[in-house]
């Protein structure tokens, strides 16, 4: 039954508030974001009290400190048994003091509009209880644990304000004692996040949130991470999600076309107060670049032919621009030239080659050129293009704001010829298609200062189809034992893909790659020529670029030409059209995760089965052939094979 004093409308100038803010860091680093939020916070709360599941920095608990009292407490429970344990700690005695007590943690940021409308706003409503956003009902149970055998609607946890007159009752007390504990995500969710809102609803207790969307409730069952723009732009949604910018992309993407995050991100960039790096630290710091590539859209489409000269001018008036480039093949020589005529008159210019005679051939090449430094440098041919730019220029290197680096390339391995071309033009066009192009991507890197490298997309034509999806290809193991030697601590893992540049050419932020040039390299690193580069130290290289820009505090990002974006654009529906006629003529679908789930399962179940009919076979075949005709039974075998 409901407790017989409810606090109706509130005076909210005196309503007096406690706040129990739950937070969780793998390595108990306190973000900006994290200050932010308590700072506003605490405008409109009289006590704080921060409940810190795992570990916590020295730095960490300074910060929190300034905002409320800390309990630190063993990564157990999720957020429930953190609140659990907060409320035991004040004490329900002391509970029944305040008028409302809030129930929130860190997986929410913002504000982007101040708190304090929200409490006006809701403390003129006669409730109970009330959040910030709803969860609209679900007809089943995804999470195997909820008593009522769906999701019903419910105000989500990540803010869930309770009024005195739901705080003193036995029920909610009670609600709390009886929490058994909670073991895996699932749990958090099924046996309290889905459940609170209607157990106490049903016990006659009102409730509503304040960012009311019920008119989107055939819209999208989750407002806040299938359309976070709507809410903040139409409904002054003060939060967002700090999942939007890792969330399952399969789960977007029966959702929405994946315009979700990067159209919330640009209108709190372009249109709000709220300091966008504040994003930047904490997703980089911990979460896989795969997924903040793909849910940010972190692909730029810049101008061939058109560029703003005057703007890149005068950036290059403070920026120091080089390119840095491996020369190799002397009968590329006359494309090579043509491709270092693309940078800017103001870089400098490194060019890097084995022999002395390459090296005189190259100077007389570029004898008349009209660059700000131009310099050819002998280096030695262990570790090709990487130790031209990882031990070649190193003494340089730091003095830019930004750089390019290429070689030049056959692929001649690849047949046919033109096969291994179009790899070498995929690279160039997306690097140095032209002086326009270069110009655009100077300013691209200057407008964002969290872009630490651009890279063209990984070739997929040809024998290098597999390549996506299988990015690491054979060499992830030592990806990582680089990583590990390196000290790096941002999320690598096998089943996600590097946003690496595969080919080796790029444009990145020296600062950003400071990790990788603090081990101080030298040619003796690199194995020796000829090897079989595959699996060796040079390809884990190429795949680790992206995670050290991302180690220094700078996101890796996809780049090319417009007029190459038509080329990737209708290779790629050529693709997944092929694949889409296959599968869906042969009734699988049409749900992309429908495709991949079933074609898995049947390619499984067949391979089963194959197995078990050679083996059947061999036995039949063993029992009915005489011994002697041992030869004829193997060669009849391997026919069945």
């Amino acid at each position: 039954m409901k407790g017989l004093i409810n606090l109706m409308i509130l005076d909210n100038e005196n309503c007096k508030r406690i706040a129990i803010y739950f937070f969780f860091d793998k390595y108990g680093v306190v973000d900006k974001y994290v200050s932010y939020f308590l700072n506003d916070l605490n405008k409109n709360v009289d006590r704080t009290i921060i409940v810190v599941n795992g570990k916590l920095t020295k730095n960490g608990k300074e910060i929190l400190l300034n905002y409320g009292e800390v309990l630190q407490r063993d990564n157990k429970g999720f957020d429930v048994w953190a609140y659990k344990t907060a409320l035991e700690y004040i004490g329900w005695e002391a509970l029944e003091g305040f008028d409302e007590v809030i129930l929130l943690n860190s997986t929410i940021m913002g504000p982007i509009y101040p708190l304090e409308e929200t409490f006006v706003k809701m403390s003129k409503v006669d409730l109970d209880f009330w959040g910030l956003t709803k969860y609209f009902e679900y007809d089943k149970d995804p999470f195997g644990c909820i008593p009522f055998g769906y999701i019903p609607d419910h105000i989500q946890s990540h803010f869930i304000c309770c009024r005195k007159s739901l705080v003193q009752s036995s029920e909610f007390k009670n609600y709390w004692e009886t929490m058994p504990m909670i073991n895996n995500y699932s749990e958090a969710v099924g046996k309290h996040e889905a459940i609170f809102t209607k157990h106490f609803s049903d016990l006659g207790y009102n409730w509503d949130v304040s960012v009311n969307v019920d008119e989107l409730r055939d819209y999208s069952g989750y407002p806040l991470m299938m359309c976070p723009r709507k809410l903040i732009e139409e409904y002054r949604c003060p939060i967002f999600k700090k999942r939007s910018f890792f969330h399952d992309i399969d789960d977007y993407l029966v959702n929405t076309t994946g315009e979700q995050t990067s159209e919330m991100y640009n209108y709190i960039k372009d249109y709000t107060n709220y300091d966008v790096d504040f994003i930047w630290e904490t997703i980089l710091r911990c979460y896989p670049q795969a997924d903040i590539v793909k849910n940010l859209n972190l692909t730029y489409v810049l101008p061939k032919g058109s560029s703003d000269k005057e703007k890149v001018s005068k950036t290059l008036e403070s920026k120091k621009v080089a390119l840095v480039m491996h020369v190799y093949f002397p009968d590329l020589l006359d494309d090579t030239y043509l491709r270092v005529l693309s940078m800017p008159e103001q870089a400098d210019i490194y060019l890097t080659t084995d022999t002395d005679e390459k090296k005189v051939a190259i100077e007389q090449r570029f004898e008349n050129n009209d660059f700000n430094k131009f310099e050819v440098r002998k280096i030695k041919n262990r570790g090709r293009d990487v130790s031209s730019l990882l031990v070649g220029v190193k003494d340089v290197i730091m003095d830019y704001d930004y750089v390019c680096f290429a070689h030049d390339k056959k692929t001649a391995q690849v047949k046919p010829g033109t096969s291994g071309s179009s790899f070498a033009y995929k690279c160039f066009e997306n690097t140095l298609g032209s002086k326009d192009f270069v110009y655009n991507i100077i300013e691209i890197f200057n407008k964002n200062p969290r872009l630490g490298l651009l890279t063209p997309p990984e070739p997929n034509h040809g024998n290098f189809f597999p390549t996506l999806g299988f990015e690491w290809g054979p060499n992830y193991t030592k990806t990582k034992e680089l990583a590990d030697e390196l000290g790096l601590t941002i999320p690598i893992s096998v089943d996600k893909a590097p946003v690496a540049p595969f080919g080796t050419m790029f444009w990145f932020r020296p600062e950003a790659m400071a990790p990788l040039y603090k081990k101080d390299w030298d040619y003796e690193d690199f194995p020796p020529e000829p090897n079989k580069i595959d699996g060796t130290l040079l390809h884990a290289i190429e795949r680790i670029y992206p995670f050290i820009v991302q180690e220094a505090g700078y996101y890796p990002a996809i780049v090319m030409t417009d007029s190459f974006v038509g080329i990737e654009y209708n290779n790629l529906k050529h693709y997944v059209r092929g694949y889409n006629q296959v599968l869906i003529n042969h009734g699988i679908g049409p749900l992309y995760t429908q495709m991949r789930g079933e074609m898995n399962y049947r390619l499984i179940v067949m391979a089963g089965v194959t197995s078990v009919f050679k083996l059947l076979i061999k036995n039949i075949l063993k029992k009915i052939l005489p011994e002697k005709t041992g030869k004829k039974l193997k060669a009849l075998y391997q026919k069945v094979k």
